[in-house]
Formats: C-alpha cells, sequence, structure tokens
C-alpha cells in the first residue's frame, strides 16, 4: 500500500529527499503522455520525470531497443569497445555544432557538468568559474558549489571560486524594467565590471532556460553578447542543456541556438530526455579541451550499452517524427492557452517559455512577492483534477514547471490547460 510504502521510505531515505504532494504519489506505469497511481487513477503527465520521458511513456521503440539488447550485454564499461556507444557519440557530436566534437558520457546531467567543469578548469588552468544567478547545474560538490539559486545549495562550501553574473532572469532584478537590447547591455557593463575584480575565469556555465530556476531566461543573444567579452579574454561558454536541449523549446534543437550569432559553445553538457528515462549524461566538446587532461580516466557505467540503445532508438524516434516541430506547434497553443486563463487570476504574475517549457510564477497578488504555499495549492488541485506538474522557481519554489512528453497532441494539450485552468483558480 501506498501509505505503507511511505513510512518505509521514511525510515531508511534522507530527510532531504523531496516529495511532492501532501499525500505522495507511487506512479506504477504508464503509456504515451499518461501515467498510472498505486490506486490505479490515471494522470496526465505534464512534467515527464522532470523533463526525462521526453518522446513518451513505454515508447514501443525504445522498450523494444532496451529489452533486444539486454538479451545480448546490458554492460562492459568503458574498457572495451562499445559499438552503441560509438554510435550514439557520432549522432551528437554532429548534432552539436561544435567543430572536431569529443564526447563522454556520464550517468545524470549533474555528472555531466561536473565534468564540464573538471575539463574547463583544466584546460585554463583556473578554479574559477561564472555562473548565474537563479542557477542550477546539479547536486554534486562542484555542481552545487556554482547553483545560483539558494533553495537548492546547501552548502557555501566548494573546490571552486564561483562569481554570480545577472542576467538569468528577465522580469526580476535591477535592470528588469529595460528593454531587451538595454537589458542585455546593462548584464554586459555588469560582466566586464566583474572580470575586471578578478583573475581569468576558466569558464561561464549558463543554462540557456533556467529549469529548476522556474524556466526564466534572458532575452535572445545575451549568451552571444557574453561570448565576446569571453572570447577576448580565452574565457569558455559551457552551455548547460540537460533540461533545454532535443528541441523541447521547439523554435531550436539546441536551447544555446537562441544565442548562436557567435556560433556553439566551447563545451556542451545533456541528459535527462535522451535516454526517455534511462540514465545518459554527456558532454561535448572541442577536441583540444576534451583531450586537455594528462592523466587515464574510465567511466564504469557511463555509455552502457543499454542506456545506449536507448538512446539511439529514442533520438531516432524524436527526429523522424519531427517533435522539435511538434514542441513549437502545440507548445506554441498551450503557452497561448494558459496566457489567457492565467490573465483572469490576480495570483499569476507571469506565463512564461517556450516550446513545451512552460513555467507559471505564482505571488501575492498584486505583488512580487513570491507565494511558495499558492504555487503548493495548484499542484495539489492539478493532481486532484487529473494532471501532473512541476514546481521550481529562486524566489521560495513559487513557479509551476510544465513539460509533456514532446509528442503530446492538441486534445491531450487543450485537456491539461483546462485542468490547469481550474486549479489556478481554485486558489483564489
Amino acid at each position: 500500500m501506498t501509505d505503507d510504502l511511505l513510512g518505509r521510505h521514511r525510515a531508511v531515505l534522507p530527510d532531504w529527499l523531496a516529495l511532492y504532494y501532501e499525500d505522495p504519489l507511487e506512479i506504477t506505469h504508464g503509456e504515451g503522455r499518461h501515467v498510472w497511481d498505486a490506486h490505479g487513477n490515471r494522470y496526465l503527465d505534464f512534467f515527464g520525470g522532470i523533463l526525462t520521458t521526453m518522446t513518451a511513456h513505454a515508447l514501443p521503440e525504445v522498450t523494444k531497443a532496451v529489452s533486444e539488447q539486454a538479451g545480448r550485454i546490458v554492460h562492459s564499461s568503458t574498457l572495451y569497445l562499445n559499438r552503441p556507444m560509438v554510435e550514439l557519440a557520432e549522432r551528437v557530436a554532429k548534432l552539436s555544432g561544435i567543430p572536431d566534437a569529443r564526447v563522454f558520457f556520464t550517468t545524470s546531467g549533474t555528472e555531466a557538468n561536473d565534468t564540464a567543469l573538471l575539463l574547463a578548469t583544466a584546460y585554463r588552468r583556473s578554479n574559477t568559474i561564472l555562473a548565474m544567478r537563479n542557477s542550477y547545474h546539479g547536486r554534486s560538490f562542484s555542481s552545487v558549489g556554482i547553483t545560483g539559486n539558494r533553495s537548492w545549495s546547501p552548502t557555501s562550501l566548494s573546490p571552486l571560486q564561483t562569481l554570480y553574473v545577472h542576467g538569468g532572469v528577465r522580469t526580476r532584478g535591477p535592470y528588469a524594467s529595460l528593454s531587451d537590447d538595454d537589458f542585455i547591455a546593462a548584464c554586459v557593463d555588469d560582466l566586464v565590471d566583474l572580470l575586471g575584480h578578478t583573475r581569468a575565469p576558466a569558464a561561464l556555465i549558463a543554462e540557456p532556460i533556467q529549469g529548476v530556476g522556474g524556466f526564466t531566461s534572458p532575452p535572445d543573444g545575451l549568451y552571444a553578447a557574453f561570448r565576446e567579452v569571453l572570447h577576448e579574454r580565452g574565457i569558455l561558454w559551457i552551455a548547460d542543456e540537460v533540461q533545454t536541449g532535443w528541441g523541447r523549446t521547439g523554435e531550436h534543437f539546441w536551447g544555446w541556438q537562441a544565442h548562436g550569432r557567435n556560433g556553439p559553445p566551447d563545451i556542451m553538457t545533456f541528459a535527462k530526455g535522451i535516454g526517455n528515462g534511462m540514465s545518459i549524461g554527456g558532454v561535448v566538446a572541442r577536441s583540444e579541451i576534451m583531450n586537455c587532461l594528462d592523466s587515464n580516466s574510465i567511466s564504469t557505467f557511463g555509455g552502457t550499452q543499454i542506456t545506449m540503445a536507448a538512446g539511439l532508438a529514442n533520438l531516432t524516434y524524436l527526429l523522424e517524427h519531427d517533435l522539435q516541430g511538434n514542441s513549437r506547434r502545440v507548445g506554441g497553443l498551450l503557452i497561448e492557452r494558459l496566457r489567457a486563463a492565467a490573465a483572469q487570476v490576480p495570483a499569476v504574475r507571469e506565463v512564461r517559455g517556450r516550446g513545451l517549457m512552460i513555467g507559471i510564477e505564482i505571488t501575492r497578488p498584486g505583488t512580487d512577492e513570491a507565494d511558495p504555499q499558492a504555487a503548493a495549492a495548484v499542484l495539489e488541485a492539478a493532481r486532484e483534477g487529473g494532471l501532473l506538474i512541476g514546481k521550481g522557481g529562486g524566489h521560495n519554489t513559487s513557479s509551476l514547471r510544465v513539460a509533456p512528453p514532446l509528442s503530446l497532441n492538441v486534445a491531450e494539450a487543450e485537456e491539461g490547460a483546462a485542468i490547469l485552468e481550474n486549479a489556478l483558480r481554485s486558489i483564489q
């Protein structure tokens, strides 16, 4: 029973391991864009295991690839040649846009970002990292140390010196009232001033759209403008595509492409959606950066055959069915539907995002003051209506996160929007 499972969970797992809902949910199976709980209730899934279920639950092409690979060999480590790993690396390298790219597979986005930091600091001989305010890059000691979101940074200790740059949140902070062009100019001036007060950093790491931060983003072109400043000084640009990659934003295959007038990033990290639930992360970098390490290394579980088989099948399905285009079309309809609904709810400060990556910020009506209790109430009400969504945000977790599988159809988008509209109205 779920109640007994909750008691067992609390008895053996850490107190800081967060659970959604006052009555936590056990998901037992899924199909398409729907999941079922242990009591047989069906839900439309608009969060996909924190953006990991990129195409669909129980996608036949992926489950078949996993089953067939499991029947051959599950794992052998990177000490041996691995055909599925090489094949997926070839495809990712080409899709990345990074010239002469090398790919290293990990088991998570946290580990991918940790590896990117290792590469950048070794290549630049500097342990100073620039990161964005309101950012989140993972749970390891190094990635927590560059997380600019207090709610998700449990320690101030870090092996890195981290300097936080302004610009990840367009509608808050000292530059919020400026036009997009003036906002970018002010953030660039802030960056230049910051660099004048420190030793040369190794890299800037940035999410094109901040995930845990509540799906916030700067105006298009900010990171291109940053890169001009960074490139002059030899500072690397790391694009954290753990949540924005693989076409989720609709307009672009990678989030960095909204800021790409000066070319691709030096290093790019990815994870979550590529495995459709299987544990895959990775780093793409120019060869001279990836090959800068002067010691041996392996990955026991990174790139294991069964996860690579899943990734290959999932990526093939995504490209053949143009799920990026579907994200653009259906996501555009969904965000306009949610904006229309939110216009009638004073507690909604902003509906933002692009493609199937949509944030709804909840505040006390008439103010910019976060209202995490109201956001939690909407989360509960949506569940009662048969819809699962996420939450986040840099201001006391007061943003709702909407990120369905990229195969979402128009009817499901309308159904989810109607449930969410009722949930939002319930807090008035």
